[in-house]
């Protein structure tokens, strides 16, 4: 019997990953707020659900790929009373370990529940090159490591939450120094420096200015304050919170994190 697998949220990086779901031969139901997101998945041999409760009805997995604490939240409330009792829910989305915590008091204790949220962007979710961080049980973790080997490496980093919470460092880090490299840039720009982008390359920032300047990515400069946002409700953080309040500020949220730092310096 083919296992029931149900994905909701099928935006920029959902999407791509529902897709290698369906094509590992998994049963698949999809869902996403926009109706309209579910087609090319039904093409692909999913099927559609109305609502998130309708999704997961006899599902074993359930994996959650949602723009923030908010929206994952919602999902819970709605899939808590249809969920089977030997499921596992993979909450995927950057929420952080507070997020996740409350997600586990909304669905029943039976449900078992893996924190994993990924690195990387739009074209590593396509090819399966994702960085999984996996939190959960022993038994919850060797329950979807297969599932989860389809996105990319997993790295199991403890109980749950622990996913969770490695992500939201990393992320914090990463996207603070991103936003740093584009100071910088302007920086060197205005002091006269010849190929100020090939300067910072050749430096210890290499990785960052590679960030900032990398193409089919989709990962808005409004995600990125959101989760330095998230990052500051955990402790006070000055500079992370300075470089969410720049991202706050650039004219295009929806454009891509290296591009709107590249602007938002652009005329300094």
């Amino acid at each position: 019997m083919t296992t029931k697998v149900a994905f909701l949220g099928l935006g920029a990086m959902g999407a791509p990953m529902a897709a290698r779901v369906i094509g590992a031969g998994y049963e698949v139901v999809v869902w996403n707020r926009t109706a309209a997101r579910t087609e090319p998945l039904v093409a692909l041999g999913a099927g559609a659900a109305a609502d998130p409760a309708g999704a997961v009805a006899g599902a074993e997995f359930v994996i959650t790929m949602l723009s923030d604490p908010a929206a994952v939240t919602a999902v819970a409330e709605a899939i808590a009373g249809a969920l089977r009792p030997d499921a596992v829910l993979v909450e995927m989305s950057t929420i952080g370990p507070d997020g996740t915590e409350r997600i586990r008091g909304l669905i029943p204790a039976s449900v078992g529940l893996v924190d994993a949220p990924v690195m990387g962007s739009v074209d590593r979710a396509a090819d399966g090159t994702l960085a999984v961080l996996a939190g959960g049980t022993p038994q919850d973790l060797a329950r979807v490591a297969d599932l989860l080997k389809l996105f990319g490496n997993v790295t199991e980093c403890g109980g749950p939450g622990t996913g969770s919470a490695r992500k939201l460092v990393l992320i914090s880090g990463i996207v603070a120094g991103v936003a740093v490299v584009g100071e910088t840039l302007a920086l060197a720009e205005k002091l006269g420096l010849p190929d100020p982008r090939a300067v910072l390359e050749a430096s210890p920032l290499g990785g960052l200015v590679a960030r900032a300047f990398a193409t089919g990515v989709d990962f808005s400069a409004e995600m990125a304050a959101k989760d330095l946002r998230l990052a500051g409700e955990v402790l006070d953080l000055p500079v992370i919170a300075a470089a969410q309040r720049a991202l706050e500020a650039v004219p295009d949220p929806d454009a891509d994190l290296g591009e709107a730092v590249r602007a938002l310096n652009a005329k300094r």
